[in-house]
Parts: structure tokens; C-alpha cells; sequence
């Protein structure tokens, strides 16, 4: 339980955190200010205060995820080159090696944090099985952006497509600058 005491009150911190959860899933799905606020049940204000508090910055931000890839490095690399702001990849070996490290609940865990952080990006290019991809497109509200990799289940690496990637991320990144300007 998270309690905090403030003088005399016991604030539950679990309860403010469902609230902006709460709130923000409806700003994420496309209701107004005003809905969340309704909602929730506090002033308009505070949720514009609440959102400024927590903007990274203006303009769409990118994300990229894939496995298993047989060309990581080239391809962080060329994340890097166009700016990606968040890159996870693994290759089938680190794949493998991260699922059976992890209890199901740690595994589940960390999978529903990583859900809730890609959530906050604009548009997630992912690499994956066919599977994979349904899967993400239909759990991430932004834009997914995929490069199909094979038919689920993959076994091995599988190269990745560098020009279709460079071209992905130009348009993207091109996207990026007219939201940002």
C-alpha cells in the first residue's frame, strides 16, 4: 500500500495514481479536458496543469521495437542517426535469455510497463512476427508502424530491412518536424 501522512491525513497514493491513470486513458482515447475532469472529478485546470507537468516535449515522438533481429547493431544504429527516441531490440539468444530469466509475474510486469511507456510515443515502429504485430496494433493506441518478419512463431534472427527502415524513419522524422514546428 502506498499511504502517505500528511499532518493529520492519510493520503493513498494507489488512489491518486488509478485517478491519473484514469485521466490520461481518457485523453489518450480522445476525450477532452473537460471529460477527464468530469470523470475524475476535479477542475478542467488541473488536468491541463497535470499535463504540461508531465510533457516531455512537444512533437511526435518515435519509438522502435523488434525481435528476434539479426542486424541490431545496424539498425540501432540507424535509430540513432534519425533521432528514434526509444530503441528496444533483441536478437532470438536475448530474447530467449530475458523471458526465462524473469518469474511470469516479473515478466507480466515489465511487459505491462513497457505497454504504458510506448503508450506516451506518437508513433512505434515495431519489427516482429505477423502475431506479434496484430498483438501490438490492437494494445497501443498511437500510430505502429510495422515490419513484418516472418509468420509467428519466428525461431532465429531475421534480418531486418535497412533501406525500408531508413525509409520508415525519414517519414516519420519528416512527420516529427512538421508536429514539432
Amino acid at each position: 500500500m502506498g499511504f502517505v501522512r500528511i499532518g493529520d491525513k492519510l493520503i493513498d497514493r494507489d488512489r491518486i495514481d488509478d485517478a491519473i491513470d484514469a485521466l490520461l486513458r481518457i485523453r489518450a482515447e480522445g476525450g477532452s479536458q473537460q471529460d477527464a475532469a468530469d470523470k475524475i472529478g476535479v477542475d478542467r485546470t488541473f488536468v491541463s496543469r497535470l499535463e504540461s507537468l508531465g510533457e516531455v516535449r512537444r512533437g511526435g515522438r518515435i519509438a522502435l521495437v523488434g525481435f528476434p533481429i539479426a542486424n541490431k547493431f545496424e539498425i540501432a544504429t540507424l535509430a540513432e542517426e534519425f533521432g528514434v527516441d526509444f530503441v528496444l531490440l533483441m536478437n532470438d539468444k536475448e530474447r530467449w535469455d530475458y523471458v526465462e530469466s524473469r518469474s511470469g509475474a516479473q515478466l507480466i510486469n515489465e511487459v505491462m510497463e513497457l505497454i504504458r511507456k510506448l503508450q506516451g510515443f506518437r508513433s512505434v515502429v515495431f519489427l516482429g512476427s505477423d502475431m506479434r504485430i496484430r498483438l501490438v496494433k490492437s494494445i497501443l493506441r498511437c500510430q505502429v508502424v510495422a515490419i513484418e518478419l516472418g509468420t509467428s512463431p519466428l525461431r532465429g534472427d531475421r534480418e531486418v530491412d535497412t533501406g525500408r527502415l531508413r525509409a520508415i524513419l525519414q517519414e516519420l522524422r519528416d512527420a516529427k518536424s512538421l508536429v514539432a514546428d
